[in-house]
């Protein structure tokens, strides 16, 4: 009986030695190949033929987001399963954007992985629980182009510029005491909690380009 083959895509090996050690006692599957960068793993993907690729976002080169649109559309019938540290809203929705059949954070792996790879394989999904709270806050929530007002969105444009409270207050003519209010408002609404997460919540959503 042939196996169905996994490529595993991680920049740590030993979040691929892990990963390898998890699924080893899984019957009829294969870890068919290991990636440390999306563009070592397209090459993969192409020569194993794997049917199911188990990646981290987060990796140098192209990103992981990039690395799935290329799956969809190159390798269309590759199922895909995130595993991630990441379970901010805003980057919860653009993976579920890209019709992945899981998404687990790194801390749920060693109880939730097997349990993913064999709904997957089975033709179904699974989301860690985590993930699947976020994703059900999504849908009870207001439209994201709605979560901020516009000054908020303006202050989050000033940020990105590198603007300290201070200059912000200045060219929007309003207090400091102000723009840290915003400040505070913008992290929550966002659910970063600090610039690099705003700044890519920011670009995420088409607020800066």
């Amino acid at each position: 009986m042939n196996k169905t083959k996994i490529l595993v895509v991680d920049d740590h090996a030993i979040v691929l030695d892990g990963i390898k050690s998890l699924l080893a006692d899984i019957e009829n599957i294969e870890i068919a190949a290991t990636a440390t960068n999306a563009t070592e793993a397209l090459t993969l993907l192409k020569q194993t033929k794997a049917e199911l690729v188990i990646t981290d976002i987060n990796m140098p080169g192209m990103d992981g987001l990039e690395f799935i649109k290329t799956i969809r559309s190159d390798f269309p019938p590759t199922k895909i399963i995130v595993l991630s540290l990441h379970d901010e809203p805003h980057f919860v929705r653009n993976i579920m954007k890209l019709r992945v059949q899981g998404y687990i954070l790194k801390n749920d792996a060693s109880s939730e992985l097997v349990e993913a790879v064999y709904r997957v394989l089975a033709g179904k999904t699974f989301f860690s629980s985590k993930i699947s709270q976020v994703m059900m806050e999504q849908i009870n929530s207001p439209a994201s182009e709605n979560l901020l007002t516009e000054r908020e969105i303006e202050i989050i444009k000033l940020i990105a510029e590198e603007k300290s409270s201070k200059q912000i207050a200045d060219k929007l003519f309003i207090s400091e005491r102000t723009v840290e209010t915003h400040r505070k408002n913008i992290f929550r609404k966002t659910a970063t909690n600090n610039i690099v997460g705003l700044i890519k919540f920011a670009y995420a959503n088409n607020l800066i380009v």
